[in-house]
């Protein structure tokens, strides 16, 4: 515990779901400015900096907050497409001001059935609370005027296995309701199951099953066999799906990277891992622990090139992009059923604010003074 005169500055992720008791019990917030998350060192320099003035006396950083009643959907939060192109442009012309010590957007995190559910932006400026509640105000009317803009429309997974035969690029089928960085089960078996059923392959998905990674290795490398694979955490993910295998082969399931991804993580452990192939072209990796798909050296590590594959289904929505896009020519984000599913009107709230889009269609956005 530190008392007030310590001053207190931090960076926060993309999707904080910011409170107003979290903005006065600091000085300054910063978060990322990008999704998926390429520049936390940048943020963290840019807060130590921060830090470092305030303590010599040369600023003295006056934060605001404006929360409007809006959740933007996880489908809508890549900062690199279009639609976000403007509301980042109008911070970026805040910054302009010699007074703005920095700002920022809260894309927020829609599956937080909390009442801080939602997103807002931060201005912090130097001893200028007016100008910075002004600033954060006129930052957060653009992104409730732009409202529409970020919730849906939604591909169904028929609509994406249409567009996968019709298509001659490789492809990325982003398996949104199953977003394992999302806190999902990383088992959901839909998109998967209809890929399998369409035989599309060749085909390549991720499944956390340690039973069925057991099972291969009771059966070894080479076997052929028939597994229950996914569908086994919950009832919200897709039952588990019957499929005749052969056990390709078997992995420690460790690996890194070394190039800038998401969340910048470098160690990962999916535990014991077993590779297996049907008949109709689909290579499955099963796995003991949950694995969030950040990192091509997660196939590379077992041997696997991802070019192999023209199809390829990473459970996630916009944090797998910064790896898959180097052997992507195309992301489809697939509404699949799951407890992460792009339309959050599906989901169940206790505890979120009332009224707020996109749950209700007209609530009002009064800018607090």
């Amino acid at each position: 515990l530190v008392g007030p005169e310590v001053p207190i500055i931090g960076t926060l992720d993309a999707h904080a779901n910011l409170s107003e008791q979290m903005a006065a019990s600091c000085n300054a917030l910063i978060a990322y400015r990008t999704n998926p998350h390429l520049d936390q060192r940048d943020r963290g320099r840019d807060a130590a900096r921060l830090l470092v003035r305030t303590l010599k006396g040369e600023v003295q950083p006056t934060m605001a907050i404006s929360r409007p009643p809006l959740a933007i959907s996880i489908e809508r939060q890549c900062t690199e497409e279009p639609h976000l192109k403007p509301l980042y442009a109008a911070a970026d012309d805040q910054l302009r001001s010699a007074n703005v010590l920095s700002n920022s957007i809260l894309l927020g995190f829609p599956y937080a059935d909390v009442p801080e559910l939602g997103s807002a932006t931060v201005v912090v400026t130097d001893n200028d609370p007016d100008l910075a509640q002004r600033l954060a105000n006129d930052l957060a009317r653009t992104m409730w005027e732009m409202r529409s803009e970020f919730h849906g429309p939604f591909t169904s997974i028929e609509e994406a296995i249409s567009q996968c035969r019709e298509s001659s690029e490789r492809v990325c089928l982003l398996d949104m309701g199953d977003n394992v960085g999302g806190g999902s089960s990383a088992d959901g078996t839909a998109l998967l199951g209809a890929i399998h059923s369409a035989s599309l392959g060749p085909a390549f998905g991720c499944l956390y099953d340690p039973e069925a990674v057991a099972a291969c290795e009771q059966a070894g490398n080479g076997s052929r066999m028939t597994l229950s694979v996914g569908g086994k955490t919950d009832q919200l993910h897709g039952a588990p799906i019957e499929v005749a295998v052969t056990v390709r082969s078997l992995h420690e399931g460790q690996f890194r990277e070394s190039q800038p991804r998401h969340g910048g993580i470098t160690e990962f452990d999916q535990g014991r891992t077993a590779l297996c192939e049907t008949d109709s072209g689909l290579t499955l990796m099963l796995t003991s622990l949950r694995m969030v798909p950040f990192s091509l050296q997660q196939l590379i590590s077992c041997g696997l090139d991802p070019r192999q594959f023209r199809i390829l289904v990473a459970k996630g929505v916009n944090a797998p992009i910064a790896a898959y896009r180097e052997v992507c020519d195309r992301f489809i984000r697939v509404n699949t059923p799951g407890s992460t599913c792009a339309d959050m009107t599906q989901l169940e709230f206790v505890h979120r604010r009332r009224p707020m889009f996109p749950f209700e269609k007209n609530p009002a956005f009064e800018a607090k003074p």
